[in-house]
């Protein structure tokens, strides 16, 4: 191998395990190895090494899963963060994109050549367990969930074969690696992409209102985004707001402007009708991917214990923010806030098993330092989310936490197709699956 192994009770072992998740709030989990492959030779050796030795394999790419998944007790996690190549082809408006990249350097490869791709928010998320989940990222209201622009995948499997797969080769496979999250059973070691013509303008409005119209905002947000182009991203925020000492509902609007659309997209944003109460505004201000990035990271900072969950709803708007009124009053002090996600639905795909959304993604976000903290924080997260399950529509498997709160993050025929292939594909269950109540080591866990 070029790469490094650590088994449990080795120097090194504990710092490569806290390393594999980005969060603070690390699981007491412990595999008994950890490998941090170089190369997809090193993926291969540990793959078929794992299956001679009756290991199962957790799998780490950007380390971004806030509940860290793929770090398991007992068997292999397998570090993918090495695999970060990049390689553009701007006549086929494709690329090759290692596990490991994040949003940053992806679109930074692509901007020379006029081409785009709907990353994670954050420009700490690598595209491994971001795309497998679905992805929704930079403009997916237009273009849809990034796992649609998979075109093949390398992809180490059970058995050891490194394969390039498409949906002429491994269609099941295929359909599998578009939104079956954490479920999927390989070792992607490089995602082939269409990519997207870069947008010749962004432009973003931001109007932030005093908390008390809070319902007031997501309610007219929620109503009248049939009334805005699907090339702008739209979200309100309620509580924390960074470089502010007050908490405050911000509305944030994003239009990605081609020659199409023009760039005259955020105007219904003024027709509010409460627009003079705002407390401060930002009115179509022309920005880029890298200040997006930036701005994204300011909220959910480094360095801190994080807890996230989240469901997709849909029906009537009064319904929902009834149901989660407790969620909105009981806001933690510090770096806690909901957001209101306003994604609106996007055709589903015969070759996609990516299937879980509604019109509105609810996400109570929560990071604190003193893991004393850990409980009351969980509970507001994942416990008022379960108050409402009633309402759920699924959940987005970047957010999960399938051991503290299940939840569908498949429609039931797709989840039941999925194991069907799965027999196929892994039919000794080599690689972990989606986790379990009995594999939660929160908090919030043990208390239920």
């Amino acid at each position: 191998m070029h790469g490094e192994y650590y088994r449990r009770g080795e120097a090194g072992y504990e710092s490569a395990r806290n390393a594999a998740v980005w969060n603070e709030r690390k699981p007491d989990r412990y595999p008994d190895v950890i490998v941090i492959a170089h190369d997809a030779a090193d993926v291969v050796a540990a793959v078929r090494t794992a299956g001679e030795q009756g290991r199962p394999i957790g799998i780490r790419s950007g380390g971004h899963s806030w509940v860290g998944n793929g770090v398991r007790d007992g068997g292999l996690l397998l570090d993918l963060s090495r695999l970060d190549e990049i390689t553009v082809d701007p006549a086929t408006r494709t690329a090759v994109v290692g596990p490991s990249a994040k949003g940053p350097a992806i679109n930074e490869a692509l901007a020379p050549h006029g081409l785009f791709f709907p990353t994670g928010h954050a420009p700490t998320v690598g595209i491994g367990g971001f795309i497998l989940g679905g992805g929704y990222g930079w403009n997916s209201r237009f273009w849809g969930p990034a796992c649609l622009s998979i075109r093949a995948i390398d992809v180490v499997l059970a058995d050891g074969r490194l394969v390039h797969a498409d949906d002429e080769s491994h269609p099941d496979l295929m359909w599998a690696a578009r939104g079956s999250g954490p479920g999927f059973f390989g070792v992607v070691t490089a995602f082939h992409l269409e990519v997207r013509p870069a947008p010749v303008k962004i432009l973003r409005t931001t109007h932030s209102y005093p908390m008390e119209l809070a319902r007031d905002l997501l309610a007219w947000s929620y109503d009248h985004l049939g009334t805005l182009s699907p090339a702008v991203e739209i979200s309100a925020k309620v509580g924390y707001t960074p470089g502010s000492g007050e908490r405050m509902v911000s509305l944030t609007a994003t239009a990605f402007c081609t020659e199409a659309t023009g760039d005259d997209l955020l105007a219904p944003l003024e027709a509010i009708p409460f627009r003079e109460r705002a407390v401060r505004s930002t009115v179509n201000r022309e920005t880029n991917i890298t200040e997006l990035y930036a701005l994204a990271d300011r909220l959910n900072p480094p360095g801190l214990r994080w807890a996230l969950d989240g469901i997709w709803a849909d029906g009537d708007v009064g319904t929902i923010l009834d149901a989660a009124a407790p969620m909105l009053a009981e806001i933690p002090d510090g770096i806690a806030f909901v957001l209101w996600m306003l994604w609106g639905g996007f055709p589903e795909q015969a070759n996609a098993c990516w299937s879980a959304q509604a019109k509105v993604y609810l996400s109570p976000n929560a990071g604190w330092r003193d893991p004393a903290d850990d409980l009351a924080h969980e509970q507001w997260v994942h416990g008022t989310l379960a108050g409402i399950q009633h309402l759920s529509r699924g959940l987005q498997f970047s957010d999960n936490n399938l051991a503290d709160r299940p939840d569908n993050g498949l429609s039931p025929a797709n989840a039941e197709r999925l194991e069907r292939i799965r027999k196929d594909y892994d039919p000794d269950g080599r690689f972990h699956t989606y986790m379990e109540a009995e594999q939660s080591t929160t908090a919030y866990g043990r208390a239920v």
